[in-house]
C-alpha cells in the first residue's frame, strides 16, 4: 500500500492530537559477545504488572547514542502503549568494548539480536510480540537481523538509509569517490592494526571540513543532536565496512510485516524505493511517504515525529497486538 502525507496535514494532525502520559525510564544492562549493553527501558505509564505487552527494540542513526533520535522515538511508542528498548551499542555511549566511535555493521546487528533476546526475559514483554524499529542507518540492521532471526515478528522503519553498490556509488561520488573513502578507511584500519591505537576524526562540524558529517544539521545544533552524552567523534577505519555493507540484499529474506515512513526531500529515497521493491514475501507491507521532510527533521521536528509514529503505532498495533490502554 502507498499513501502520501504531506507536511501541512501531518502537522494539522498532530495539534489535534490530545497528549499521552509520560512513561517511565529504566536503566538496563545486558550482554552482547561478552560486552556489557546499557540501555534504557520506556516503559507505558498504564502498564499492568500481570499484562505483558508488546515491545521493540528501537534503534537510531549511524554514530549516534541512546539520548538521540531513538531515545525520542522510544518515548513515542511507550506513550502510546509499547515497550520500548533504545541501547548504546557495543563501542558507543554507555556501553562497553574497547575499539570506541567505531561504526560496525556486523557487530551492531548482533547487537540487535542481543537486544532482542534481552526483552524477550522481561516480565513486562510478550516474547512472542517483538519487534523492531530502525530508524536511518541503523534501519539497513534491523532488516539484516529481523531477516535471519524470526524473534523479530514485525518490523517497521522511519526515514530508512538503505544502500547496496549501485547506491554507494550514487551517493559517494561514483566509483572513485568510493575509492577515495575506502582508501581513507584502510589507512587508518592499517594503522590501528599497527600500533593498537585509534585516531578520531570529528563525526560532525559546520567549520572542519574533516568532518565525516560536514555542515549538516542536528549533530552541530545543541538543542538537538548536540548533547552531552554524545561523543562528536569517530574512527575513520569505518569506512570500508560500511561501504561494502549491503542492506537491500535482506529484502527478499524479509518475511515478517513492514512498514516504511520517509520522505523524497530525505536521504537516499532511491534506496528505499529499490528494497521496497524488492520485498516480495512481507505481508502486510506499506510505505508512507512525507512530502517536504528532511532526513534530520524526522529525528526530532513535532509533526514528522507525530506523523510517523503513528503509522509505526498502527502497524505494530495491527501486527503485534493491543499495545494497553495508552492507544485505546
Amino acid at each position: 500500500m502507498l499513501k502520501t502525507l504531506t507536511l501541512a496535514a501531518a502537522i494539522a494532525v498532530a495539534l489535534a492530537s490530545t497528549a499521552f502520559a509520560a512513561p517511565r525510564v529504566e536503566r538496563v544492562t545486558f550482554a552482547s559477545h561478552g560486552e556489557q549493553i546499557v540501555g534504557d527501558l520506556y516503559l507505558p505509564e498504564d502498564l499492568d504488572a500481570m499484562e505483558a505487552r508488546p515491545a521493540l527494540v528501537v534503534t537510531g542513526a549511524w554514530m549516534t547514542v541512546k539520548e538521540q533520535m531513538s531515545a525520542r522515538y522510544a518515548r513515542e511508542m511507550a506513550d502510546r502503549g509499547f515497550v520500548a528498548l533504545t541501547f548504546d551499542f557495543r563501542g558507543w555511549g554507555e556501553s562497553g568494548g574497547a575499539r570506541r566511535q567505531y561504526e560496525d555493521p556486523s557487530a551492531k546487528i548482533a547487537d540487535i539480536e542481543a537486544a532482542v533476546a534481552y526483552l524477550a526475559t522481561r516480565p513486562e514483554t510478550d516474547k512472542d510480540r517483538i519487534g523492531g524499529l530502525g530508524i536511518c542507518a541503523s534501519s539497513g540492521y534491523m532488516v539484516t537481523a529481523a531477516a535471519k532471526n524470526t524473534a523479530i515478528k514485525s518490523v517497521a522503519l522511519v526515514a530508512p538509509w538503505l544502500h547496496d553498490a549501485e547506491v554507494v556509488e550514487r551517493t559517494y561520488g561514483g566509483k572513485d569517490g568510493v575509492a577515495q573513502l575506502e582508501a581513507v578507511g584502510d589507512a587508518a584500519e592499517a594503522a590501528y592494526r599497527s600500533t593498537g591505537k585509534q585516531a578520531f576524526l570529528p563525526a560532525a562540524s559546520l567549520t572542519d571540513d574533516r568532518a565525516i558529517m560536514f555542515k549538516v544539521p542536528y549533530y552541530t545544533e545543541p538543542d538537538r543532536g548536540m548533547i552531552p552524552a554524545w561523543r562528536n567523534e569517530t574512527d575513520p577505519a569505518f569506512w570500508r565496512g560500511w561501504l561494502t555493507f549491503d542492506a537491500i540484499q535482506a529484502a527478499p529474506r524479509l518475511h515478517q510485516p513492514f512498514l516504511m515512513v520517509h520522505s523524497e526531500a530525505a536521504a537516499i529515497p532511491q534506496g528505499a524505493h529499490k528494497f521496497y521493491t524488492r520485498l516480495t514475501n512481507s505481508k502486510p507491507k506499506r510505505v508512507l511517504w512525507l512530502d517536504e521532510v528532511t532526513q534530520f527533521d524526522f529525528y526530532d521536528r513535532a509533526a514528522p515525529v507525530k506523523a510517523a509514529s503513528d503509522a509505526v503505532d498502527a502497524h505494530f498495533r495491527t501486527t503485534l497486538g493491543s499495545a494497553g490502554k495508552a492507544g485505546q
